[in-house]
């Protein structure tokens, strides 16, 4: 996968922040289960609810999580095509 300079920034951005780091390791952590329950990273991440939701939103609009509604929840689990595309640009750099 291609990515385009707008992606790159975005993407960027969103690891900028070291809780969107964390929301991300988490999710890593329990991958093997599936899908993450969003209360399952509020329970790892002592921020408000609201705060934690605006980090999953950066994530999820940088294309880094697959987002899914569960009823009134949410769950999340990481976009390793996105991912990977990334730390392929990332190598081309070092090159």
């Amino acid at each position: 996968m291609i990515m385009n300079a707008k992606q790159i920034e975005r993407i960027s951005k969103a690891l900028g922040d070291p809780y969107r780091l964390k929301i991300l390791e988490t999710i890593k952590k329990e991958e093997s289960q599936g899908w993450l329950p969003c209360c399952a990273i509020l329970e790892t991440i002592e921020l408000a609810q609201s705060t934690v939701s605006h980090h999953i939103k950066q994530l999820v609009d940088a294309d880094l999580l697959f987002a899914e509604k569960d009823g009134r929840n949410a769950k999340y689990k990481i976009n390793h095509e996105i991912l990977d595309a990334y730390i392929g640009y990332l190598n081309l750099l070092k090159s």
